[in-house]
């Protein structure tokens, strides 16, 4: 819980660059310092506030958003959690012309990337952002490109996560628990709890078993097997409130989990 500068600020500032962090663009005097600069584009990645049309006028090739997934599907704040949540086979990156709606303006490049059945948000953050970084020196070497439309059909949004997404239901498929799992780490974990204590569950993977939802039926050293609305989902990462993450092992050695128990129906 400690403000921490970014990775891109600790770098600028340790080579001498100049960092200008408004709390808005919308403030004159703040429009004045960025056009001040001169630039011919300006990159946006992660960025969290909304350009103003003053702003997105301001460089000679406009603004340039790097988005990761495959516009139209999932604009909005959460593209990579919500493609896993979904099940997609696939994301990407899109280098987008930005305009005033919600990552709706004409695309300059994109290219597609495989999601691995086992990729976190974390895992495949990463692999975006390296797909990302590379496709925008490709687009600035280019410029200018010609911009396509993106398609009026397959429009899908992306919400913020929310808290309260990460609570696994045991009524739900394993399948879709196990995609929470995953879609909400690191952030903010799936969560359930055993005997009201909390417990965030980091890495599951679906089994065949059948049962009562959220009944364990077995507990040992490979994983905690629980069973789901359909199937099972044994889970072999987990963290006690306060505590570490921990392989199942570690925590079966602190934690006592009897098979016939149950986790704690969701709210």
């Amino acid at each position: 819980m400690v403000l921490h500068s970014s990775p891109v600020k600790a770098l600028a500032q340790a080579s001498g660059i100049e960092v200008f962090q408004p709390q808005t663009l919308k403030d004159a005097t703040a429009q004045q310092r960025v056009r001040a600069v001169g630039a011919e584009a300006t990159i946006v990645a992660a960025y969290g506030l909304i350009l103003p049309p003053p702003v997105l006028d301001l460089p000679r090739f406009g603004c340039i958003n790097i988005h990761a997934s495959l516009l139209p599907r999932w604009r909005g704040a959460a593209p990579i959690q919500r493609a896993i949540l979904a099940g997609d086979a696939e994301t990407g990156v899109c280098i987008m012309q930005m305009d005033a709606g919600l990552d709706t303006g004409p695309l300059l490049l994109a290219e597609s990337l495989p999601i691995a059945e086992n990729d976190t948000a974390a895992t495949l953050h990463d692999k975006l952002a390296a797909l990302g970084a590379r496709l925008i020196v490709e687009a600035l070497e280019r410029l200018p490109l010609p911009p396509r439309q993106q398609p009026e059909i397959g429009v899908s949004y992306a919400a913020k996560i929310e808290k309260a997404e990460a609570v696994l239901d045991w009524r739900l498929p394993a399948i879709q628990l196990a995609r929470q799992v995953r879609a909400f780490n690191p952030f903010p974990g799936a969560a359930t709890s055993l005997r009201g204590s909390p417990i965030k569950v980091w890495q599951a993977e679906v089994m065949a078993a059948s049962g009562a939802p959220g009944v364990i039926v077995a507990s040992d050293r490979h994983g905690i097997m629980v069973t789901c609305g359909q199937g099972a989902l044994r889970l072999t990462e987990l963290q006690r409130a306060g505590g570490k993450r921990l392989s199942v092992a570690q925590f079966l050695a602190g934690t006592s989990i009897v098979p016939g128990s149950s986790f704690d129906p969701a709210p």
